[in-house]
């Protein structure tokens, strides 16, 4: 039922992705740790791993796992946010960059998807039937004075109405 459940949530590719972040759970000594899974994640960012840090990252996962499980010092750490600072502590994070940048991919993505989810919410509102011709430029600058509100009520009107109003004269 839960599989199901998260089938009627998820795109395929997410589900990937779901499943190959949870190979950097470092609870129960690392029992998740799955080599191939975590390579396959690096795939999904190929603007932060090239061909050649992908073959590396390879190597460095393996003694990676090797290192962590060998001592007592990450055998209690119950979360990846957790794993990301004690790695930072013992400058594990300089002994493993690649897999110390895939810890940081996999914390950032569900502040990433959170950001994603309120702006196509935004979107909705701010694109109604009778917005619907509206162009890309004028739909973005929309959407950030939307999101973004909380900071742009802190500005005087007053402010934004000579702004415009020097923008009109420059034109003329």
């Amino acid at each position: 039922m839960q599989l199901t459940e998260l089938d009627d949530h998820f795109t395929e590719t997410s589900m990937k992705l779901l499943l190959c972040v949870t190979c950097l759970n470092p609870g129960d000594s690392f029992s998740t740790f799955n080599k191939e899974n975590l390579i396959r994640l690096a795939h999904f960012y190929p603007n932060e791993f090239s061909i050649v840090d992908l073959m590396i990252l390879g190597n460095q996962l393996a003694t990676y796992i090797i290192d962590l499980c060998g001592g007592d010092e990450f055998s209690s750490i119950g979360c990846i946010a957790s794993l990301a600072e004690k790695m930072v502590k013992r400058k594990k994070n300089v002994i493993f960059p690649l897999v110390y940048i895939l810890i940081k991919l996999s914390l950032l993505l569900p502040v990433a998807t959170a950001i994603m989810e309120i702006v196509f919410s935004a979107m909705h509102i701010v694109k109604s039937r009778l917005r619907n011709r509206m162009g890309d430029k004028w739909m973005n600058d929309s959407l950030v004075i939307y999101i973004e509100k909380d900071i742009f009520d802190k500005i005087d009107n007053e402010v934004i109405m000579k702004r415009f109003q020097n923008i009109k004269t420059q034109r003329e």
